[in-house]
């Protein structure tokens, strides 16, 4: 049986006037395919649908032709309200730093997430991906992080990236806020936390190794 994984990615594309954003396509593209080297059927849904950005900056003058020919699969994503959590094996967040916009508010990515993680389904997220867990709770009104170990794009990476004082919030700060245990490792190091089947990684470096722990889960 092939696993069906939901990719949702950001429809957020500018910090400020002079700061375009959106998706980090390596994050996405890298795990794009794994996924489909293992035979899932993927779908890439977004907030509102339609085009998905990609930060500009993601994309470099050596980018794999692999990872570049993954932009095709955001020219026309799916609504995330026209998806349902039965559909599906398992849930990824790609992160980008567009996702701290339109992620954490979300109520109906709030609904996937927590119909996925109480249905023991994978749950994964890379970077800032892990804003859309900002806003989840369980059904007894926890905040789904609460006590789970997890990682994410570090405040010290963001004050590295000198967008720190444009975000909307510090991610590490905040899911330690909500009562996660917050593990990490250096700066722009590959590090993943597993706490069940909750599956996060810190930044661009520790995509694959956050895909590769998912497909190990899914497969399971």
């Amino acid at each position: 049986m092939s696993k069906n994984v939901l990719m949702v990615v950001t429809n957020h594309e500018k910090i400020n006037e002079d700061t375009p954003t959106g998706i980090w396509l390596s994050e996405f593209g890298e795990a794009y395919n794994e996924f489909k080297q293992h035979g899932y059927e993927i779908t890439v849904a977004s907030p509102q649908g339609g085009q998905a950005p990609v930060d500009p900056n993601s994309v470099s003058e050596d980018e794999p032709a692999e990872i570049l020919g993954t932009k095709v699969y955001l020219e026309n994503t799916v609504p995330i309200d026209s998806v349902s959590a039965d559909s599906f094996d398992a849930i990824f967040l790609p992160g980008g730093h567009g996702t701290m916009f339109d992620f954490p508010d979300n109520e109906k990515l709030q609904q996937l997430l927590r119909e996925f993680y109480e249905s023991d389904k994978v749950v994964a997220a890379v970077c800032h991906g892990p804003a859309g867990l900002v806003g989840a709770t369980l059904s007894n009104g926890e905040p789904l992080v609460k006590g789970k170990r997890v990682n994410a794009f570090t405040d010290a990476e963001e004050a590295d990236t000198t967008l720190d004082k444009h975000m909307p919030f510090l991610l590490e700060s905040k899911l330690s806020e909500l009562g996660a245990t917050f593990h990490s490792g250096p700066n722009w190091s590959e590090h993943v936390e597993v706490d069940g089947h909750l599956i996060t990684g810190q930044n661009p470096q520790s995509t694959l190794a956050v895909s590769k722990e998912f497909v190990k889960k899914l497969n399971q």
